[in-house]
């Protein structure tokens, strides 16, 4: 059996909250559509059922007493929480802001780029972009949707596929002829290495296949920072293993290039992820189902 006392009916705590708010019965009972004595009623059953009095009746007003006080403050409280609650799940505070918070590299290398598409077909909101590497609790602030590379699985937050990270290899145009051997052009160009949690498995299998072709791996660029990795291939400085996601755009420009067809399944994937009911959000059914905003296609 609980050992918890059970909770007066709630009808009886909302009624007290008026009273208290008001230091008026006549005008709680204006504000909840009842009459005078209905909120007397109340009242007094809820002292009776507590076995303390929370008020004072004077001949014109009534006052708190200490017991009414301290009871007041946790009410209010409580029904605070509550009307935040349901007002999380039932509207949207901001409908005409949209609040992003997305991966750096993300942002410089995809997404920034596309925003014209999804602003030209919702020009009546404003865009609010935060560049931000952490996970937000969404608490106190007023965060719609972040944008994540992952596995999905966020405590307390629903995630929705954005689409499926591959990775490549790839290179400036200006180190590879296409038009000689492949194999004795790649044996002098060094490898950057993306060290970050998300890419170092591949490593070891680049290792093996450029071992199978007698090709040796030679790094001496390491880096955590997909933005530096492109930023020193945009530079002519090596071959690389890239997020395809972040580089589609300089292949698709010829400012890279892939000069063997190298090509491995990322264990993370881009995500929006956020509260359950922000989803609901018409702005932000707006931007998940904005189909050119993230077609990598």
């Amino acid at each position: 059996m609980s050992s918890r006392r059970s909770l007066p009916p709630l009808k009886s705590l909302l009624t007290f909250r008026h009273s208290a708010q008001t230091l008026s019965f006549k005008k709680a009972a204006e504000q909840l559509f009842v009459t005078q004595a209905a909120i007397s009623q109340q009242i007094k059953s809820l002292e009776q059922t507590l076995g303390v009095e929370l008020f004072e009746r004077h001949t014109r007003q009534i006052s708190l007493t200490a017991g009414g006080q301290y009871l007041y403050d946790y009410v209010e409280r409580a029904f605070l929480s509550l009307e935040e609650g349901v007002k999380g799940i039932t509207e949207d505070p901001n409908p005409n802001t949209l609040v992003i918070s997305s991966l750096p590299s993300f942002s410089s290398r995809w997404l920034v780029s596309r925003l014209g598409r999804f602003q030209a077909q919702a020009p009546d909101i404003s865009l609010r972009l935060n560049l931000d590497s952490g996970l937000s609790t969404f608490s106190d602030n007023d965060l719609d949707l972040c944008i994540r590379l992952g596995r999905g699985q966020y405590e307390g937050l629903t995630s929705k596929p954005l689409f499926e990270e591959h990775l490549v290899l790839v290179c400036h145009p200006s180190l590879i002829n296409m038009n000689k051997p492949i194999k004795s052009q790649i044996s002098n160009i060094p490898v950057i290495t993306d060290t970050g949690p998300d890419v170092k498995h591949i490593w070891p299998v680049l290792q093996h296949f450029l071992e199978m072709y007698d090709l040796p791996m030679k790094s001496q660029f390491h880096t955590t920072d997909s933005t530096t990795l492109i930023e020193a291939l945009l530079s002519r400085q090596g071959l690389a293993m890239a997020r395809y996601g972040l580089v589609y755009d300089q292949i698709e420009k010829g400012q890279l290039i892939c000069p063997i067809p190298i090509y491995m399944k990322s264990q993370y994937d881009f995500y929006l992820v956020a509260p359950a009911p922000h989803f609901k959000y018409q702005k932000v059914q707006n931007f998940q189902g904005n189909p050119p905003l993230f077609n990598t296609a």
